[in-house]
């Protein structure tokens, strides 16, 4: 089953499980519920034009900006050039559930992420005299190159 719903001017052919990133909006908390529905399909080939009783649901994934676009304005022989870009924002939504005519079509439950698990440092006295090898290393280092005299530049070639 699938739906064709609207938001923020465009069209999206959703079913349940999908994610879409929708223009941005606002004041949500974790739901979204697509009211608009343009067109509701079956399993079996069905295509109906929802009065009011269609419903879309959806969670809220991720909130972002998209990638820049850079608009250039330019016009040859008139010194003008503007250069401009741009961000779009957008919300990231995951299809829940489609209610159409007391059907209700919904996207199988996620399986929670669990943290991964933080590696635990363990202090050993075999590791402290790396460190201090490391070091004596590092400060050879920045001694050569305070040492080194500062490289003067090419003399220019004349014609």
């Amino acid at each position: 089953m699938y739906a064709v719903i609207r938001s923020g001017g465009k069209q999206y052919r959703v079913a349940p499980g999908d994610i879409i990133r929708v223009e941005k909006t606002d004041g949500t908390d974790g739901n979204v519920e697509f009211n608009d529905v343009l067109a509701v399909a079956g399993g079996d080939g069905q295509i109906g034009k929802p009065q009011s009783e269609a419903r879309v649901t959806g969670q809220v994934v991720e909130e972002g900006r998209a990638a820049k676009i850079i608009v250039f304005h330019y016009k040859k022989k008139k010194q003008y050039k503007k250069l401009n870009g741009h961000r779009q924002p957008f919300t990231a939504v995951r299809i829940t559930e489609i209610t159409y005519n007391g059907q209700t079509f919904s996207a199988p439950e996620l399986p929670k992420k669990e943290p991964k698990p933080t590696k635990v440092r363990q202090e050993t006295a075999a590791s402290e005299p790396k460190t201090e090898a490391k070091s004596a290393k590092g400060a050879a280092k920045k001694k050569a190159a305070k040492k080194a005299p500062a490289k003067k530049a090419a003399p220019k070639k004349r014609k």
